[in-house]
Formats: structure tokens, C-alpha cells, sequence
């Protein structure tokens, strides 16, 4: 390999095709690592000249808030710099980050690809040892993820108009994902033929290409009928992705933003804060799951979760609950 587009591209190819990582993820990998490249241009004055980077004149050594430059890895020549990198270069690459006020997760995610990045560069020989090795992910702020009450969740989904194509479709869209807690990347990747409405089951492509099987509510099984109904009526079916299970008003399969611009619709319309995304929807399934006695490794393969770890914090949500209830209803508390 000859240039650092060559080792990046092969990483990113190397997550794509042998670890199947989403298109997505790969991309928020490849953009960790164009920051780190531009970040080494920028403290390092004969790389910038080489890629046409002029480095900051502010006299210090790390550049300062809101001065580093996009750099666009085909303009990278060498592969020295990024097989030269040193743990303490990592270092200030991380306290750069935080002079720049990012918060500790989105660095944790940062380091989280440098370590990957450089442990795929030890096993391919093309460095000998992985220079993020020594480095401590910093602790992380616990932060419980959101959650919507049973109301909320049934006056959102009361909201769109089943009588309509488009409304029965955000209607079935809104129901499958709450019934199945399932995430909005693998609801827009769903065909028709993943759903099996006489079983009231759909398979679920997740992530790293897993599938698996998970139980639909008949509230959901029933806007789904309804949906596919009014889509097998329509005049324009013919012209309609034959495939995908939800498409847009164009008959080709829907975006992950327009979920997302269709469920900040609705919930304006239901008077929910806007900071509300699809992923709650998911938080909300597993939390209700557990609160009404599911047993934790059951909701661990609903979710598609790899380890029971990632589950677990669902638990800590059920406990802030009780702890609510207590504290409302003991006499003493």
C-alpha cells in the first residue's frame, strides 16, 4: 500500500465486506479517521506542505478550537504518518478533542476507531505494535437513554391517518417499530416477504448481517394488513419497488431521514417533545418489556444485542421507575 487513502480504504472495505459493518457505521469510521489525518497535517508542518495544508500560525503546537481543516484523504501521500503515530500523539489527539468541547462520548467513539483502525493495521503487517493500545477509554457521564410513556406512545400512534396510503404506511411504520423495538435501519431495509402475517412474526436483518425472528402486536400486524391493502389498490402499484415493505411517495424504498422527518410530523401533531428520535421508540419497547416482567436474555435477542451487557442498561431504567413509584407512593419516602 502506498498512500493513506490505501490503508483507510482497505479498513473501510475490511468492515464493510468481512465484518459487514452498515454503510453508515463505515462512514462515521472513515470520517474519524479523515479528522485524525487532518489533525496530524495540522501539527505537523512538512505533512501539510506536502498535502497543500498550510499549518496554524497561532504559535501553538496543537491547533486551537474550530482552526482544523477538512483534509480529503486522496490528497494524503504517504503512509509514514499514520504508520508513525505514537501513543502520546494519540494523546494530544484526544486532548485536542477536548479543547474543541467535544463531549466524552463522541471522543470514546473517536478513540473507539483509532483502535480499531491500527489493530486491523497490526494483523495486516503494517505496523508492529497498535499505538492506542495504552490509552484508557475516558469514563463515561451515565446518561439513561429516553424513554416514552405508554400514553405517549399511544397517542403518537393514533396520530397518522390509516385511511390514506402514506398514513397507513407511517402508521405501520410507527406500530413495527415500537412492537418489535427493532432499529430504523433495519425497518427500511424490510421486504415484504420478511413479514409473515400469518405467523405475526418479521425476520429482521440486523447488525453484521444476523437475522432474527421477532413477534408482531396485533396492533402492529394490523396497520401492516392495512398498509399493504391500500398499497396493493393503489393505480400506481405496478410502479412500486416490488421488494421493499415500506417505500415513499416516489414507490421506492424509504430513508432512515425520512422516518425520521415523518416522526417529528407526528409528534408535533401529539405534542411530544422534538427530541425525540426513532431510536426511542426502541429504548421504549425494552424498557416497557422489562417493567412488565420480560426476562433480560429474552429482550437480548429481541433487540439483537451482542452481549447481555448492552442490554443491561435497560435495567437501570426500570429501577429509576421504581424508584419513582416508591417514592409517589410510600407514606414515608
Amino acid at each position: 500500500m502506498s498512500t493513506q487513502k490505501s490503508l483507510i480504504s482497505e479498513f473501510i472495505n475490511y468492515l464493510r465486506h468481512e465484518r459487514y459493518f452498515s454503510p453508515h457505521t463505515a462512514k462515521c469510521y472513515a470520517a474519524d479517521l479523515q479528522q485524525f489525518c487532518g489533525y496530524l497535517c495540522h501539527v505537523d508542518t512538512k505533512l501539510a506542505q506536502l498535502v497543500g495544508h498550510a499549518p496554524g500560525t497561532n504559535g501553538h503546537t496543537r491547533p486551537s478550537a474550530g482552526d482544523l481543516p477538512l483534509v480529503d484523504v486522496d490528497a494524503m501521500a504517504l503512509t509514514a504518518p499514520l504508520r508513525g503515530v505514537t501513543t502520546e500523539k494519540v494523546r494530544e489527539f484526544l486532548a485536542y478533542l477536548r479543547d474543541k468541547n467535544y463531549c466524552k462520548s463522541t471522543s470514546a467513539r473517536k478513540l473507539a476507531t483509532l483502535r480499531s483502525f491500527y489493530k486491523f493495521l497490526v494483523r495486516r503487517g503494517y505496523v508492529e505494535s497498535n499505538p492506542v493500545a495504552p490509552i484508557r477509554t475516558p469514563k463515561q457521564d451515565k446518561r439513561l437513554p429516553k424513554c416514552l410513556e405508554v400514553e405517549q406512545i399511544d397517542k403518537l400512534l393514533s396520530i397518522p391517518d390509516a385511511k390514506s396510503l402514506l398514513g397507513a404506511r407511517d402508521r405501520a411504520m410507527l406500530e413495527m417499530l415500537y412492537s418489535t423495538g427493532m432499529r430504523v435501519s433495519e425497518l427500511v431495509a424490510m421486504n415484504i416477504e420478511d413479514a409473515d402475517l400469518g405467523q405475526n412474526v418479521v425476520r429482521i436483518r440486523g447488525k453484521g448481517k444476523k437475522q432474527r425472528m421477532v413477534p408482531l402486536g396485533p396492533g402492529a400486524v394490523k396497520s401492516l394488513l392495512n398498509y399493504l391493502d391500500l398499497r396493493r389498490g393503489d393505480s400506481k402499484n405496478s410502479s412500486f419497488d416490488a421488494d421493499a415493505l415500506f417505500i415513499n411517495k416516489h414507490g421506492q424504498r424509504l430513508s432512515t431521514r425520512s422516518v425520521r422527518r415523518k416522526l417529528d410530523k407526528y409528534l408535533l401533531e401529539a405534542g411530544i417533545p422534538l427530541s425525540v428520535s426513532p431510536h426511542t421508540l426502541r429504548h421504549s419497547f425494552a424498557t416497557h418489556m422489562l417493567r412488565n416482567g420480560a426476562d433480560i436474555r429474552v429482550l437480548q435477542e429481541l433487540l439483537g444485542h451482542q452481549t447481555l451487557s448492552t442490554t443491561q442498561i435497560y435495567t437501570q431504567l426500570s429501577s429509576a421507575h421504581i424508584k419513582e413509584e416508591y417514592e409517589e407512593a410510600h407514606p414515608r419516602a
